[in-house]
């Protein structure tokens, strides 16, 4: 499989070394945000094939930009994969409900979250040729997760 662009969101640095080091390694381009502002900006502008997001972060949680961006036109195909350190049911359920294809709990294998990183990116390709364009599909404005947020606009601005 050739290279792919996937953006990871995460705001420990720890963390966000050992994904991305993990995913260059496989030869993946890697793109680096520290909250869901930065996540959402970079994933309009970059247009990812991938988006690996941390639940918790800074200004707009790993949930509400995913809210955001499956929301949108230009973003709301890119498949979604959460990291969280908390696994409970409704948190795991919620996350899969806002069309995130996997949710992986932390602490993780690397190898894991790239086998998982590969299995979506096989899927996706395939399904790209099944597929209506873009722009031919309705735009989904609900919220399934309950997060309670339409618009992250205001704390992404300051």
């Amino acid at each position: 499989m050739p290279a792919k662009k996937i953006l990871v969101a995460e705001d420990d640095a720890d963390i966000l070394f050992l994904i991305s080091y993990s995913l260059q390694y496989v030869g993946h381009k890697v793109i680096e945000a520290t909250n869901g502002c930065e996540a959402l900006d970079m994933a309009k502008q970059e247009q990812p094939d991938l988006i690996i997001l941390d639940v918790r972060m800074p200004k707009v949680s790993g949930l509400e930009a995913c809210l955001q961006l499956k929301s949108e036109a230009s973003t709301r195909d890119i498949p979604v994969i959460f990291l969280s350190a908390r696994g409970q049911d409704p948190e795991v359920k919620r996350g899969l409900a806002l069309g995130a294809e996997e949710y992986v709990l932390k602490p993780f294998a690397p190898e894991e979250l790239l086998r998982r990183v590969d299995g979506i990116l096989r899927r996706t390709e395939r399904q790209r040729g099944q597929q209506a364009p873009v722009s031919d599909r309705p735009v989904q404005n609900s919220d399934p997760a309950g997060t309670g947020t339409e618009r992250t606009d205001e704390r992404c601005s300051s």
